[in-house]
């Protein structure tokens, strides 16, 4: 049985395939197209997925999609009733889309679809709530048999929160959280209000919030937040502007903290970055609060997560840390994108009545997230030939050893390999790889690669089997999902002067023999790499070892702020020609950047909207 599912019409399209319950392809629109968090209708997704399954649109068994667009369309209609006459300019502005689009979206589906198969059966096309399929992409591909599931993230229609259980191929929601009270919300008005964008700055919150103290934590939650010992919760709509408004945050929220809205590319100040800190300590005080309760309710020995609020690796690290659940796994494309995935594996399990088949070995199911598309060689080699790069082809182990080598010396790498990762995270098929070791590392990818703000995190990549003797963990973190601190012995001692430093004053000093990687707070968001998932980039990993004794690679996503993660040749050897990135592998070829054409060298400085 063949089920696509699609997610989409919002943000971050993407489209999802299962093949007799086996996760066949996934992709989201955006690597296609090149416009970030792209929202239109995923064709370009879709036709990669149907190239996968070798077969047209009208010879699928079912097309689900990810949510249920009438229900949501009751959410907004009831909540602008709720709190007229407020909010009349921003109902004003929404009815007309939602009259003349998004509330008949059933039949733009079916005609987005009739677009690819004129035959498409409309009978084919099936819908699952939001938050089903967060639960369905968290539980069926987990390596557990039996599990509690919990969802969190801005709003699906009415859902904000969700607390599912997992059995063999049943998965049923047992409780929710309804809007306007979001988790998801909450850390996405404190990003507007901070000055990043919503639904896309929350990464950056939670990088700047260890510059931060949170002397703004006990305000939040005597005010905004009506938190109970179970992590349930209400917020304090007097504050907030989202439910009807054109903004998150209003002018009372501003006066509480005693601040306006922070304008994008306005200097950080430590305000800013204790208000970081402060809605970081929140969000990670109300997921414990509602672990601790989802144990001692379900009984439940393992718990597995998705919706956005679960790609808060820092949150993720305490929850593991706490040893509340016995097993933890986390979706890797935790937000909507990964909902085209529990939409497809929705279809097979809970509307077909299709039975789940055990992870061997205890591992998941997910390939190490490596399910989108790869490149055969030779077109790799057209790809790069038409673009007018000069390149070498070499064989494995020669192209192995060059690029630890180009490491070792301090070059920063482009490396595109095999299958593209599916969610938001580079994990070695579209990085940007660089040496941990050099002091230099972390603000020279920032400012001079990614072009993007210096606090900015990095992230290592470390062989599995060395992870416990660098970093206060040992345990699978194959997808960037698990923050943890370096271990005492690989930290450097700080003199009191470096201690006493404040704000972005910390970012330049070395604070372990990782430096690159080692956050202003001695943590890191680890990636452990596994040579069965991932055996060409462990091979790189296990011989920069051995140059240098370190088993660790800083890893960022290949791509520039604000551009979407690279998917093919062409893309990379743009990035690579619009960046100061000094070597590329793409495939078995290799380049240097001073062996090209200079007059092919772009500005990418500027060439896409800040993120």
């Amino acid at each position: 049985m063949r089920v696509l599912g699609i997610s989409g019409l919002y943000h971050d399209s993407a489209a999802a395939l299962v093949v007799d319950g086996t996760i066949a392809a996934a992709a989201q629109e955006e690597r296609f197209t090149r416009k970030k968090h792209d929202a239109d209708f995923p064709h370009r997704a879709v036709g990669y997925c149907l190239s996968v399954a070798g077969c047209g649109l009208d010879e699928l068994d079912a097309v689900v999609f990810y949510d249920k667009p009438f229900i949501k369309f009751e959410r907004l209609l009831e909540t602008y009733l709720a709190f007229a006459p407020r909010g009349f300019s921003s109902f004003r502005m929404a009815m007309p889309l939602w009259l003349r689009e998004k509330l008949f979206q059933k039949h733009i589906i079916g005609k987005e679809l009739r677009k690819i198969a004129p035959g498409f059966d409309p009978e084919k096309l099936l819908f699952t709530e939001h938050h089903l399929s967060h639960a369905a992409s968290a539980f069926y591909p987990s390596p557990f048999e039996e599990a509690a599931v919990l969802t969190m993230d801005g709003v699906g229609e009415w859902a904000t929160m969700t607390l599912a259980i997992g059995k063999g191929s049943d998965l049923k929601i047992h409780k929710e959280l309804h809007f306007p009270h979001s988790l998801g919300l909450l850390y996405s008005a404190v990003t507007y209000y901070i000055g990043f964008k919503v639904n896309s700055g929350e990464y950056k919150v939670m990088g700047l919030a260890p510059y931060g103290e949170p002397r703004y934590a006990a305000l939040m939650l005597e005010k905004l937040v009506d938190l109970k010992p179970d992590g349930s919760f209400q917020l304090d709509q007097s504050y907030f502007n989202y439910a009807t408004g054109l903004t998150m945050t209003n002018e009372r929220f501003a006066a509480l903290f005693g601040q306006p809205v922070r304008a994008p590319e306005q200097l950080l100040t430590q305000f800013h970055m204790d208000m970081a800190a402060s809605i970081q300590a929140v969000t990670e005080e109300i997921v414990l609060r509602l672990a601790r309760s989802v144990r001692a309710e379900t009984g439940q020995r393992n718990l597995c997560l998705a919706g956005g609020v679960a790609l808060n690796c820092v949150a993720n690290g305490k929850l593991l840390r706490e040893g509340i659940f016995d097993g933890l796994w986390i979706q890797p494309a935790a937000g909507d994108a990964g909902g085209a995935l529990g939409a497809a594996l929705a279809g097979y399990h809970l509307f077909a009545g299709h039975p789940r088949q055990p992870n061997l070995g205890g591992s998941d199911s997910m390939q190490g997230s490596y399910l989108g598309p790869s490149f055969p060689q030779p077109e790799i080699e057209a790809e790069l030939t038409a673009a007018g790069a000069r390149f070498e082809v070499l064989g494995d182990d020669a192209l192995i050893e060059a690029t630890a080598e180009a490491l070792a010396e301090g070059k920063a790498v482009g490396w595109m390999q095999g299958r593209m990762e599916f969610g938001p995270r580079a994990l070695g098929g579209r990085s940007i790889l660089g040496d941990p070791r050099s002091p230099q590392m972390q603000k020279m990818l920032n400012l001079k690669v990614k072009y993007r703000e210096s606090f900015r995190p990095f992230a290592p990549s470390v062989l599995r089997e060395d992870v416990a003797n660098w970093f206060e963990l040992d345990t699978d973190s194959p997808y960037m999902l698990l923050v943890a601190d370096v271990r005492k012995e690989r930290r450097r001692d700080m003199t009191e002067a470096e201690m006493a430093l404040f704000g972005i004053d910390k970012l330049n000093v070395p604070r372990s023999d990782i430096p690159a990687v080692t956050h202003v707070d001695y943590s890191a968001r680890v990636q452990t790499v596994h040579e069965d998932t991932n055996p060409r980039y462990h091979a790189l990993l296990s011989r920069f070892k051995e140059l240098t004794g370190c088993p660790v690679l800083v890893n960022t996503s290949f791509n520039v702020r604000g551009e979407p993660i690279v998917c093919n040749a062409t893309d990379a050897f743009r990035c690579f020609m619009g960046s100061e990135i000094e070597v590329l592998v793409a495939g078995n070829c290799i380049l240097r950047k001073e062996a090209q054409d200079p007059g092919l060298k772009l500005d990418y400085k500027e060439a896409f909207e800040l993120d």
